[in-house]
């Protein structure tokens, strides 16, 4: 009988839908890059370098946008959860890249912190420090 049974909800149990959970999988931690030209796509490279070497980043998306103007150069712009931190300008010549994605990612660390710190303390304060 009990060998009945067993066979019983083994066989059900192949035979029944399997219902999963209805929740949203969320992914974070990531580095967009909607980069254009060579200039934004360096950036981006040292940017992420730098990115990848840090802990807990999980629950912040990063997204590069370039502007490109005709003469004039690129504006890029750097976004941490939709919040614009970093903007900068670069020339039609060479420019300090990987010193500028330095400035970028220190900023990123101290906006990190920033909501962090707000988060434990439960303030709900908007974090708008400029550029």
């Amino acid at each position: 009988m009990v060998k009945k049974l067993m066979i019983i909800t083994i066989v059900l149990s192949l035979f029944l839908p399997v219902m999963a959970k209805d929740d949203d999988i969320e992914i974070s931690g990531l580095v967009i890059d909607r980069t254009l030209t060579r200039f934004g796509k360096d950036f981006g490279f040292y940017y992420s370098g730098y990115w990848r070497d840090l802990p807990f980043t999980q629950g912040f998306n990063v997204t590069l946008y370039e502007t490109v103007f005709p003469q004039a150069g690129t504006q890029l712009t750097l976004e941490v959860n939709g919040n614009t931190i970093y903007m900068t300008h670069f020339g039609r010549r060479a420019n300090p890249i990987k010193e500028r994605a330095e400035q970028a990612i220190l900023l990123t660390i101290d906006y990190m912190a920033q909501v962090r710190a707000n988060a434990i303390t439960g303030e709900l304060a908007e974090i708008s420090d400029g550029y």
